[in-house]
């Protein structure tokens, strides 16, 4: 029996970018799937890069999303679209639910607020690399 292929990473990439801006607007999987008359089934199957987006489907997602065709592409490198590491897990964390959360969370905070939880955030990270040390 033949296994099922992987999901493209520009389908992946471009599923992402609507689970983003999908959130940015607060809309739910079933608003937004009843909006364009598909189920919030298919609205899930977009957004993991299951099932690829029509060209007519990610037009009408731009249209009621508020946001260009393009930019369901940005970040997309034409030369390795499957990368993550560098500057793309960066664009990774920011296409995730939490990422997007994370960021308008901190949008809401004082320069100073800010500031404090980014300490915060590197302890974390500073830790982290230091438990994966040998010897550790």
């Amino acid at each position: 029996m033949k296994s099922p292929l992987a999901p493209h990473p520009v389908d992946v990439h471009v599923g992402a970018r609507l689970r983003l801006a999908r959130t940015l607007k607060a809309r739910s999987q079933d608003d937004l799937g009843h909006g364009l008359g598909v189920t919030f089934q298919q609205i899930q199957k977009y957004e993991s890069g299951a099932n690829r987006i029509s060209a007519s489907a990610l037009f009408r997602l731009s249209v009621v999303l508020e946001r260009s065709v393009e930019w369901f592409f940005e970040g997309l490198e034409p030369t390795d679209p499957g990368r993550a590491d560098g500057p793309e897990r960066l664009g990774a964390l920011m296409h995730s639910r939490d990422g997007a959360q994370m960021a308008l969370a901190m949008a809401r905070l004082s320069p100073s607020m800010r500031r404090k939880v980014l300490a915060v955030v590197r302890a974390f990270v500073t830790d982290d690399l230091a438990d994966d040390r040998p010897g550790a």
